[in-house]
């Protein structure tokens, strides 16, 4: 099952370095409409859609994957403050640097400075994301919910 999941990021990571959604000044033009505009990355999108599309209608029928594995779909419908204010960071940080997570990770091979402090950045990002809903969650949790669970030692 690793393995399977292993290859398929290599895989992944191939189609961005192939693509050139691991170069930032092809993604910067891609975003920049107004100036030296770049269409070609809408290919890339594209085809991403389309190469997806049937996997998922098939995954939303499905209550276990073809490994066994349960199939599991966000709960959360709708737009929320959360997610309005993520799409902006993430977009606002994709526009800034040209990279997002995929290409991120895919990219660290270049080994340029750049590239390990975009990556260092993403991740704090993260965990102090996880941070913040877990002290939020915390915040939120009645007391008596709070003694109820019990501590592992």
């Amino acid at each position: 099952m690793k393995t399977l999941a292993f290859l398929c990021g290599i895989l992944f990571g191939i189609g961005l370095l192939v693509s050139g959604m691991t170069d930032p000044a092809k993604v910067i033009a891609f975003l920049d409409i107004a100036g030296p505009w770049d269409p070609s990355l809408i290919l890339v999108m594209i085809t991403a859609v389309l190469v997806a599309l049937v996997p998922m209608q098939m995954a939303q029928r499905r209550t276990k994957t073809v490994l066994g594995e349960k199939v599991a779909f966000p709960t959360t419908s709708g737009i929320t403050g959360k997610l309005i204010l993520g799409s902006a960071i993430f977009g606002v940080g994709w526009g800034m640097t040209g990279l997002c997570p995929g290409p991120s990770l895919a990219s660290l091979g270049a080994s340029t400075w750049q590239e390990w402090l975009f990556f260092g950045s993403m991740v704090t990002g993260m965990i102090a994301f996880e941070v913040w809903q877990r002290a939020g969650s915390r915040v939120h949790t009645p007391p008596s919910a709070q003694l109820a669970t019990p501590r592992k030692t």
